[in-house]
């Protein structure tokens, strides 16, 4: 079974703590069972390419690593926030901002 996290693809998170603290992406990807995420322009590190077919130039690649998601908090509506679940109108289970209590969507 998927571990269920806080934050979701497309979410925009704040950094919380590590090298990159304050800044604010979009999440691009999560690995859940590694319980990291890939946070675009956020924790860029370069990578040496060989030259290839399809980079016959190769040279030193910049681009996003993982941050673990317990170091990542949701924005919402401009201000980065704890995450909780609770049911809606339907009974359907949805995130809400713990510091302002509206949906995340």
């Amino acid at each position: 079974m998927q571990q269920k996290l806080h934050i979701k693809v497309g979410d925009t998170v704040k950094v919380i703590s590590g090298e990159s603290k304050g800044q604010e992406g979009q999440i691009l990807v999560i690995d859940r069972k590694k319980s990291r995420a890939t946070v675009g322009g956020v924790n860029l590190v370069k990578k040496h390419a060989k030259p290839s077919a399809a980079d016959p130039q190769g040279g030193i690649i910049e681009k996003e690593g993982t941050i673990h998601t317990s170091n990542l908090m949701v924005v919402a509506n401009g201000t980065a926030s704890r995450t909780g679940r609770k049911p809606d109108a339907k009974g359907k289970l949805v995130r809400y901002s713990k510091k302002t209590g509206e949906e995340i969507k």
